[in-house]
């Protein structure tokens, strides 16, 4: 792919690069190489579309806390159940491993810039109030919990289109925001003396407000199509808060990267149909940009097909279908370089191009499909000679294995030159964490002779080397867990950036496969004689 950075003449000082879907992990897979590859030029901060607050927690682990293990980082760092894409795991780790040892002019730092809210909802703003109160040192938790009260008057998902069951205009939610208001004072008052913890309060303190805002616009007596939009809008306001206060705390370290759904980052305003109503409001790309100027740029991102999300193709005419038709790889378009074309139709799964996406856009990222383990079995097939074998109950295969691939050349099954696997062997095969959903792994034939160079060591001499290895990580070739010793690699979920790659290795491995089958029918074909 072409480097990102080649796209600008000076590199922007907050990069946003978008997803039309989420689910498609082939575009967290290339966020990761990309903000890896942009801390080497200086990039030293990512946010996604995640909770702020909840990110302070994935930041501790990034930041080296032996407080915080990886998986409360992904239980608890994450907000919209982000945690458990299984590229979010390799993003917090690559993070952590970069900042090993470094000064802190070159850590890297996580963010989110969410709001602690789903767009459906949003709970009580008590757990960030009391924070800020025991950062403060005051005792205000009785106040506290008398006004805020049971929880579910605050997560009650009817109050969203029901104004009247809304809690947000009462004068408990009312005597909270002012509560919240005068902690940010106290905050700022105490920041001399408090310099230590004084961000993560004043973030805990930013959700209390963000929180309380949402209530108080979901208990506004709107139209239902009015509201949805008013909500939509709120969000994003406080999302682009959310940015620009990141940037303020990280202007002096570098530029930031910024990884969420094209909507949230677009610069144009965001729009739908609802009940036959247009709707519009200013998504946070839209505010952002208007008051970053040059110094923010975006890059939306644009699927043809998704396996994963059960997309198919585009069509020729759209956007999508035209600028997949040069290359099956993940590529870099500038925007002004598109010509127009056809919008894809829409659904709930996929926003697509459109004339006022590609216009406001600095560039497009496309990626022609996102690779599952079916789009890897046909590319494996297509080797000449190639037979796969799908274990099952009916061919006598153990049930751990019912749905594994196993590709031979020649009649001979014994020795499958390359594997796909979506299961754990318990007790034997767990290093790779299969069991993750969607999750899935190629495994490789490589022999001693390949293996050695390219893992430094001979395939005996694996065991002294395994903990070099986290064999869970995606889009890295390794040694296989279980079979390094007879010359296996693996490779757990490759993305279609690495699709050439993969190619190279396949080709060792039908070659050796190949070269076993001819041997075998030269042997057979003597013993006749």
């Amino acid at each position: 792919m072409t480097s990102l950075l080649d796209l600008f003449a000076v590199p922007p000082s907050l990069l946003a690069l978008g997803e039309p879907t989420h689910g498609e992990s082939a575009f967290l897979q290339i966020r990761n190489e990309v903000f890896l590859s942009l801390a080497e030029h200086g990039y030293r901060s990512i946010a996604l579309e995640s909770d702020r607050a909840a990110g302070l927690i994935a930041d501790d682990f990034v930041q080296g806390s032996a407080a915080v293990p990886l998986d409360r980082a992904l239980a608890e760092g994450f907000s919209h159940g982000f945690g458990a894409a299984p590229a979010n795991r390799d993003l917090l780790l690559r993070m952590r491993e970069w900042n090993a040892g470094r000064p802190a002019a070159e850590r890297l730092t996580f963010h989110g810039f969410d709001a602690p809210l789903e767009l459906e909802g949003a709970p009580s703003p008590r757990r960030h109030l009391v924070r800020v109160c025991e950062f403060l040192d005051l005792d205000r938790s009785a106040e506290i919990d008398d006004l805020v009260g049971d929880e579910a008057r605050w997560s009650d998902p009817a109050a969203i289109w029901e104004p009247g069951r809304s809690i947000g205009g009462s004068a408990d939610a009312q005597r909270l925001r002012v509560i919240a208001d005068d902690l940010l004072t106290e905050l700022y008052l105490q920041a001399p003396r408090r310099p230590e913890g004084w961000q993560a309060a004043f973030v805990h303190a930013m959700s209390a407000v963000a929180v309380l805002r949402y209530h108080a616009a979901a208990a506004a007596p709107l139209t239902q199509e009015a509201r949805f939009a008013r909500l939509a809008g709120v969000r994003d306001a406080l999302m682009a808060e959310n940015l620009l206060a990141i940037r303020s705390v990280e202007a002096h370290r570098g530029p930031t990267v910024v990884f969420a759904h094209n909507t949230h980052l677009q610069r144009q305003l965001s729009t739908m149909t609802m009940a036959g109503t247009d709707l519009s409001w200013a998504g946070a790309g839209a505010i952002v940009s208007s008051l970053l100027g040059d110094r923010y740029a975006v890059i939306v991102g644009s699927l043809g097909a998704s396996p994963a999300l059960g997309i198919e193709a585009p069509a020729l005419s759209t956007y999508e279908g035209r600028l997949q038709q040069d290359t099956g790889l993940p590529r870099y378009v500038r925007a002004s370089d598109i010509e127009p074309a056809e919008r894809r139709t829409h659904d709930y799964r996929y926003f697509p191009l459109d004339d006022a996406t590609v216009a406001h856009a600095d560039a497009v990222l496309h990626i022609p499909t996102g690779v599952g383990a079916a789009t890897l079995a046909e590319r494996i097939l297509a080797l000449p000679g190639v037979e796969q074998v799908v274990a099952s109950q009916e061919n006598g295969s153990p049930e751990v294995a019912w749905g594994d691939r196993f590709f031979h050349v020649g009649a001979d099954r014994r020795q499958p030159f390359a594997t796909i696997v979506e299961h754990d062997v318990p007790g034997f095969d767990e290093a790779s964490q299969l069991d993750r959903p969607g999750v899935f792994r190629l495994n490789l034939d490589l022999g001693r002779a390949e293996f050695e160079r390219r893992f430094g060591f001979p395939p005996k001499d694996f065991e002294e080397h395994r903990h070099e290895f986290d064999f869970a990580r995606l889009d890295t070739v390794v040694p296989h867990p279980g079979y390094a010793l007879h010359g296996f690699a693996s490779i757990v979920m490759p993305g279609p950036h690495l699709l050439p790659e993969v190619d190279q290795l396949l080709a060792v491995a039908h070659a050796r496969a190949v070269d076993r089958h001819e041997r075998a029918v030269r042997r057979a074909a003597g013993q006749q004689e």
